[in-house]
């Protein structure tokens, strides 16, 4: 799934396209709003808001998507419409046309009614707002389940939004935080939300999450992707196990010397 950076500068991307322009196509392709026509309309803004896009027009209406595991915006000059099985949603005007493929969610709903969309995620890392409240709302939201082992809780949208499992494996390793520490024994929550804010907001206007500096291909990630290879820092073999509760469970890196603290998998 699409990390909080990646869905940011997607909504750049179809902000810089579509904001102020009005729309000549608006081709909804799931069948609950097959029959919506936003043509007509000018489009006054789109944000992220976590894992989540809110493209406003105008007349009081949102389209609200989410991109899922495989789901992309693709921006690219007008044309014929798209024949692609896999598009769900085409918005497009005189200049250019958004076209979004294997979106895990689209939704035609009111603007004033957006909060009951997304009113239950935590503070956005990606927040233009971001500074000491937000900090504090997450620091608070995740410290409500002390017993919840941490590299669960930084995936929970609901405790802080754009965290997915590659920041969560990199951030955890560099904060020398085992994953399976309970929250509650975490020294310092604010560092990891800290550090998550940084990582996220360096990667937001590239594609690829780079953490360790290095731009070289296979030179990005400290843990994450991979399993029994060395750690960049101490030599041992990085550890890969499946974390989070049946059916939801996502695979997690380690190092087990970097990151010794807390409670180990059961074999």
């Amino acid at each position: 799934m699409p990390e909080g950076d990646v869905v940011w500068l997607t909504a750049r991307r179809l902000r810089e396209a579509l904001k102020g322009r009005v729309l000549t196509r608006s081709d909804f392709r799931v069948p609950r709003y097959a029959t919506a026509d936003l043509r007509g309309r000018t489009v006054l803004d789109a944000v992220s808001r976590g894992k989540h896009i809110l493209v406003r027009v105008e007349g009081g209406l949102t389209v609200h998507t989410h991109l899922m595991m495989e789901g992309r915006w693709q921006i690219r000059r007008p044309g014929p419409p798209p024949r692609d099985h896999r598009v769900r949603l085409v918005l497009a005007n005189a200049e250019w046309q958004a076209v979004g493929s294997s979106l895990g969610l689209v939704e035609l709903l009111r603007t004033d009614e957006e909060d009951a969309a997304v009113g239950h995620l935590g503070p956005d890392l990606l927040d233009p707002d971001w500074g000491p409240r937000l900090e504090a709302e997450a620091v608070a939201r995740l410290a409500e389940d002390p017993d919840r082992a941490v590299g669960e809780a930084l995936l929970d949208q609901t405790r802080v939004a754009g965290i997915g499992n590659v920041y969560k494996a990199e951030v955890l390793f560099l904060r020398g935080v085992n994953p399976w520490t309970a929250v509650g024994n975490v020294p310092d929550i604010s560092g990891l939300v800290q550090l998550s804010q940084r990582l996220l907001d360096a990667n937001k206007e590239r594609h690829g999450h780079i953490t360790t500096g290095e731009l070289g291909r296979g030179r990005e990630h400290w843990v994450y992707g991979r399993a029994g290879r060395p750690c960049r820092r101490c030599g041992a073999r990085i550890e890969r196990a499946d974390q989070g509760p049946p059916g939801a469970a996502r695979a997690t890196f380690w190092c087990p010397r970097c990151q010794p603290v807390g409670a180990r998998p059961a074999p």
